[in-house]
């Protein structure tokens, strides 16, 4: 099981806020590892996703583990990024941890088990505070977060075995109205 491991002052997590509704949604690094082929972005390029998708509306998925149910999640994300090409939905999928090499294989994994085709599988280039600038919760093992115009939307928080699709797809609706 992967987790990210985040060292911070005391401090520092008294200030610490969970992304929410309304914020804005910053650079955030990562490096594209499979998927996507027709993006433009090879495998191994560094870059920032969010910055290449612009105000389009996406979906950022964060995973700290990788699992069948990830693997479904994803081949639910890429169905719905490959139905919404009209309104030009976008969607990415980032894991993090702590072990870079793990990460890499566990998204090529994840990659061959979905099938997924439209969105890019990642993994976080930055690692500790400077990762966790979304101010992903550290007690969610799937965190969506839902955007457009460069804001956020809505934040999901799933535990890997709990994931609710039809409040994903909710919210996706909304957004696509």
């Amino acid at each position: 099981m992967m987790m990210l491991t985040l060292v911070l002052a005391p401090s520092s997590l008294q200030a610490m806020k969970v992304i929410k509704r309304g914020d804005s949604i910053g650079v955030f690094y990562v490096t594209k590892i499979t998927g996507a082929e027709s993006d433009g972005v090879k495998p191994g390029q560094r870059l920032c996703y969010r910055c290449r998708f612009g105000t389009r509306p996406m979906v950022m998925l964060f995973a700290r583990q990788a699992d069948e149910q990830l693997d479904a999640l994803v081949r639910h994300l890429d169905r719905l990024v490959a139905e919404n090409q009209e309104s030009k939905l976008k969607g990415l999928v980032t894991l993090i941890g702590d072990d870079p090499e793990t990460l890499k294989r566990d998204a090529l994994g994840v990659l061959e088990r979905s099938g997924a085709k439209e969105i890019p599988l990642a993994v976080a280039t930055e690692q500790g505070v400077r990762a966790n600038q979304y101010q992903l919760p550290e007690d969610a093992d799937v965190t969506i977060v839902i955007a457009r115009d460069s804001r956020v939307i809505q934040t999901l928080e799933f535990d890997h075995e709990k994931i609710d699709y039809s409040l994903l797809d909710g919210e996706l609706e909304r957004l696509l109205k």
